[in-house]
């Protein structure tokens, strides 16, 4: 009967760490997104928007320049680690919102990573590194895959099981940003 009890002590501990770093992970994507649509915001002609929970299928934010015939759809992606992941269907999400604003004559796909000051090394340890933020532009004459960021800002997909470096333009953005650029 005691191992019973601390079993089922030890399993809901383990569900409420896992539940508290899956709810810290989606805080980080909501600021990182709010960030974006607020520099935007104090940019001169744009207008930007988050467009809602991830289980809508829906960018994570829209953003529009009318004076400039401008219109991004962007995949925001943040975190601790030393790549962050772009799922395939997230690409096409933004791709087919894009396209169906006729229009605006710039119609761009981007792909905003913010690697955190903090890399993290083990259950609640990190060690401290610079911020780093890149806005990558997706060329849609590429097939449309999974891809990742590294924090360098190499990007990289998989076809077939093989690593193959995407190479991706960094955005050029109306604000200020960490951007780094990759020589």
């Amino acid at each position: 009967m005691e191992s019973i009890t601390i079993m089922k002590q030890k399993m809901s501990k383990n569900k409420t760490d896992h539940q508290k770093a899956a709810r810290t992970r989606r805080q980080r994507g909501y600021q990182w997104e709010d960030t974006i649509v607020k520099r935007f915001k104090k940019s001169e002609n744009w207008k930007a928007f988050r467009l809602g929970s991830p289980s809508i299928a829906l960018p994570d934010v829209l953003a529009v320049n009318t004076p400039e015939s401008t219109i991004f759809t962007i995949e925001a992606k943040s975190g601790t680690s030393t790549s962050l992941p772009v799922p395939a269907d997230q690409i096409q999400r933004c791709l087919d919102w894009i396209k169906t604003f006729d229009i605006y004559k710039k119609k761009k796909v981007l792909l905003a990573f913010k690697f955190l000051s903090k890399k993290r090394i083990d259950v609640g340890v990190y060690k401290n590194r610079e911020l780093r933020e890149f806005f990558k532009i997706w060329d849609e004459s590429l097939e449309i895959t999974d891809c990742v960021c590294r924090y360098d800002g190499k990007m990289f997909t998989k076809i077939n099981g093989i690593k193959k470096e995407l190479f991706l333009k960094e955005c050029k953005m109306p604000f200020k940003t960490k951007q780094r650029t990759i020589e």
